[in-house]
């Protein structure tokens, strides 16, 4: 479902809203220089349970924290007032399916001039159903782009920054037309970064390795808990600057984020990754995350916000309150 068809509630302008009613102007500082700061979270439905549970719901907000800072930005809630927001306009869209969450703090002034500092910062949040982003079965056809990832110091790619991510969408959509399910980005030295969208990890004799966040990668949430899943299931593990070659040589790889959850790479460069399936290393670690996020395993329940049996706190962020 895409957003446009989505007819619930959003937040808005500090309340819960009907999503209809949820519009800024064309004049938007972010709508016109793409002044804002995001983040996408999942929330997942448990049938047997009939529960929503989120993932990660404070550290998205945290790390959305994180990157109004980089933006000079204000945030006009805390964390704990965005998580109860949130839990909040989950109840009232009713949602018994998994959901995508995408809260936006923005340069909402309606002001043409080309700065950070002295502009009013505003929040909004909306959610729309969404299943599997890519095929976690089957695996993907990856390409390396020909566009460089971001570097820190150009737009820093630790910040989910909207502006920059027409970074990720030129290379997305160049590995599309090349026949490519996604892209790989390299660093502006040559050192694999990730993919267009998500963290990426690779296995050689055994290991599973990862970029440091000083390759120009987003500081994934999703990657820290594969990393914690990963030692908890004995793999060992290393972070290190990755060469575009030892893409041709890995004996698995996948991507991981919070769309792709955990997708298997097959196949890299028109070259099989190890034998061309996924691996058992990358199956492995897709059977415990999906028993975690979908709260079948209890050991990662500190992982979840329940919504349907939480009770939020009260919160000057709530409805109908201003921002």
């Amino acid at each position: 479902m895409t957003a446009t068809e989505q007819s619930g509630y959003a937040y808005f302008a500090g309340a819960i809203v009907p999503f209809s009613e949820a519009k800024i102007s064309i004049a938007t500082h972010a709508f016109n220089y793409g002044t804002a700061c995001f983040e996408g979270i999942r929330a997942y439905w448990n049938a047997e349970q009939e529960e929503l549970f989120v993932l990660k719901l404070r550290e998205h907000y945290e790390r959305l924290h994180r990157s109004a800072h980089i933006l000079k930005m204000s945030p006009p809630l805390s964390v704990d007032e965005m998580v109860d927001v949130t839990v909040e306009l989950l109840k009232a869209n009713a949602f018994r399916t998994d959901v995508y969450i995408r809260p936006i703090l923005y340069k909402a002034d309606p002001l043409i001039s080309v700065k950070l500092s002295g502009i009013r910062d505003d929040f909004c949040v909306f959610c729309v159903p969404l299943g599997d982003y890519f095929d976690t079965e089957k695996g993907l056809h990856m390409g390396v782009s020909p566009w460089r990832r971001v570097d820190d110091n150009a737009i820093p790619a630790r910040a989910k920054i909207n502006g920059s991510y027409i970074n990720a969408a030129l290379a997305s959509d160049d590995a599309r037309a090349a026949g490519f399910d996604e892209a790989i980005m390299l660093t502006p030295e040559g050192h694999v970064a990730e993919g267009s969208s998500a963290n990426l990890f690779l296995v050689r004799g055994g290991r599973l390795i990862t970029s440091p966040v000083s390759d120009s990668i987003l500081e994934g949430i999703t990657r820290g808990m594969v990393l914690e899943l990963a030692r908890e299931l004995g793999f060992a593990t290393e972070i290190r600057p990755i060469d575009r070659t030892e893409l041709y040589v890995a004996e698995e790889m996948f991507l991981c984020g919070t769309g792709v959850q955990i997708a298997p790479v097959t196949k890299v460069d028109h070259r099989p990754v190890g034998s061309g399936r996924p691996g058992p290393m990358t199956r492995a670690l897709q059977e415990r995350f999906f028993a975690a996020v979908r709260g079948r395993d209890a050991r990662y329940a500190h992982w979840l916000t329940p919504v349907y049996s939480r009770v939020a706190a009260a919160s000057p962020g709530a409805r109908g309150s201003g921002s």
